[in-house]
């Protein structure tokens, strides 16, 4: 998912890619998309992007014409506006041709220029969102790249909150105080800093002062320190830094904006850089169990006293290359057609099987039970009207010589 520095990175590929570049026409949305419609269309504008924790904010600048005839149309926009993106679980910002969109590219816009290039907000899994004439979300906390003072001085001042009830590694993804902060962050933040990650919060942050004074003597350092050591031991503390997890919050972050190739550059998508960089969230020798909201956390050690009951760790799953996702390409048509014919051929095989002789043989036919089912109901009845008959002729009258001295006895007494 991304997090606070891939909002900051999209948002610099946005003014990177756009500069100079003037739009046209109208905001077209997708059909499958169910965030709101971008009532927007400008003969001539301009987009240049901010990022705020996890919210990227787009601003459309309409340019100013000469031609009062254009001004007068009441469907071109003459004021900015401002839509704020939330990325969800796979949101993106690219900038390609228009013979090369994307396939979910769920917002778009065109350049004046020709052959026209689009930029487009794509999300493969739909989860992401966007709010014309939006603002900065309230509920959020100030952010962890550029409002650090503010970021912390919330956080000491509302310890008394009940959200610091909760392990730490569950406050940290709290977007209210920790704006910015996503699932390998906090890893790699309580990695560094040998802390358990289901202990209370409360007891990590107490004794934090409002006032960073170690910034406030030293500037963040933009090159990235690599403390991962070959031999599995623990990780060495930065030369000079104290163990402050708010300071962290900040720093770890800006490691990885100086980074420079995780994500948001769609010609390179180069995560080499960003993968050697991670310590802890999926790396060989760690443990991982779900948190209380069912959200794998990575750590190393001890997991703390606020354990869930009965977690286990999540299966593991294999991923994908992303240049695979939604490949239609005609080598996997032509290996899903071969699948499809094997199993088709299979089916066949197995029918043929139920129907060779020797089964014929073994087992009786329908019509054979049937045959025989009648045989012996025909016979059980003749047995039925047999011993009726023989039933009937036991209580009929004494026949033969008894008979005629009874006609003889009539007679002579006449």
């Amino acid at each position: 998912m991304p997090e606070g520095p891939e909002l900051h990175l999209a948002s610099l590929f946005v003014n990177k890619m756009c500069a100079g570049v003037l739009f046209t026409g109208p905001v077209t949305k997708s059909a499958v998309s169910k965030s709101p419609d971008v009532p927007f269309t400008c003969e001539a504008y301009r987009i240049s992007a901010t990022s705020r924790g996890k919210e990227v904010k787009l601003t459309l600048t309409p340019m100013k014409s000469d031609d009062s005839k254009k001004r007068v149309k009441t469907e071109q926009a003459d004021q900015p506006m401002e839509i704020v993106f939330r990325f969800g679980m796979s949101g993106c910002f690219r900038f390609t041709t228009e013979d090369e969109l994307p396939k979910h590219a769920h917002l778009r816009f065109y350049a004046k220029e020709k052959p026209c290039r689009v930029l487009s907000f794509v999300d493969t899994r739909r989860f992401g969102s966007w709010q014309p004439n939006g603002t900065w979300q309230a509920d959020r906390g100030p952010c962890i790249l550029f409002e650090y003072e503010s970021f912390r001085e919330k956080i000491v001042s509302h310890l008394s909150d009940r959200a610091f009830d909760r392990p730490i590694c569950e406050a940290m993804l709290n977007q209210k105080y920790f704006n910015g902060i996503g699932n390998y962050l906090r890893a790699e933040i309580l990695f560094r800093l040998n802390i358990p990650p289901f202990v209370p919060a409360r007891t990590v942050l107490e004794g934090l002062k409002s006032e960073d004074l170690f910034e406030n003597k030293k500037a963040v350092k933009n090159e990235t320190t690599d403390t991962k050591n070959s031999d599995g031991a623990e990780p060495k503390q930065v030369e000079g830094e104290p163990g402050d997890l708010l300071r962290l919050c900040h720093t770890v972050p800006l490691e990885v904006v100086n980074l420079g190739g995780k994500g948001y550059d769609p010609q390179k998508a180069d995560y080499s850089g960003f993968k050697a960089w991670l310590q802890c969230y999926y790396v060989d020798g760690m443990k991982s169990i779900r948190d209380h909201n069912n959200r794998t956390m990575w750590f190393k050690g001890d997991p703390g006293p606020m354990t869930p009951k009965d977690s286990k760790a999540p299966k593991a799953k294999k991923r994908a290359k992303k240049e695979d996702d939604h490949d239609y390409t005609e080598k996997k048509k032509a290996v899903r057609s071969r699948s499809v014919s094997t199993s088709k051929k299979n089916v066949i095989k197995r029918e043929t099987v139920t129907k060779t002789p020797k089964k014929e043989k073994d087992a009786p036919s329908k019509e054979a039970v049937s045959k025989s089912r009648r045989e012996v109901k025909a016979t059980q009845r003749e047995k039925r009207e047999t011993a009726c008959r023989k039933k009937n002729s036991s209580s009929e009258p004494t026949t033969g010589p008894q008979r005629q001295s009874e006609r003889v006895t009539r007679q002579n007494s006449k």
